[in-house]
């Protein structure tokens, strides 16, 4: 089973895993967190954590990832292994900042107790780093498995 925490992405990933038919076999739910309220509010991630790393950071993917596997725990209720992926990043045209450039994406998945985040830096407009990032982060879920 798959739960999604996305944010720059706002709903991409489930959008494209959804559209594939059988996939209410495997897709469990997806959280679109675009504000810090929501990600604090819907998936459990610390003010501490914004405050200290940012938005855009891998702790903040991390949390986000952790926070869509205890929310979505019918995963477990089914028992099927939930995997879940969280995606966080400045897809433009504003928004950098020094250390973070438009483009900059961070990525974490997560299954159990198990964690594994990355941050990436795509090129192009807004439409193309968000592209790149949805292929990515269901690429990273196929490596997982």
């Amino acid at each position: 089973m798959l739960a999604t925490a996305e944010s720059c992405t706002g709903g991409w990933v489930a959008q494209a895993v959804t559209s594939v038919a059988g996939s209410s076999d495997w897709f469990e739910r997806g959280y679109v967190t675009y504000s810090n309220a929501a990600k604090r509010a819907d998936l459990g991630v610390s003010a501490a954590t914004l405050r200290r790393h940012g938005a855009v950071s891998e702790a903040t993917a991390r949390a986000m990832a952790r926070g869509a596997l205890r929310r979505s725990g019918a995963g477990a209720r089914l028992g099927r292994a939930l995997i879940s992926l969280a995606i966080t990043g400045i897809a433009g045209p504003g928004g950098g900042a020094p250390g973070k450039p438009v483009g900059t994406v961070c990525f974490a998945w997560a299954q159990g107790r198990r964690i594994r985040s990355e941050t990436r830096r795509f090129r192009g407009g807004r439409s193309r780093v968000r592209r790149q990032s949805v292929i990515h982060a269901l690429r990273g879920v196929l490596k997982w498995l």
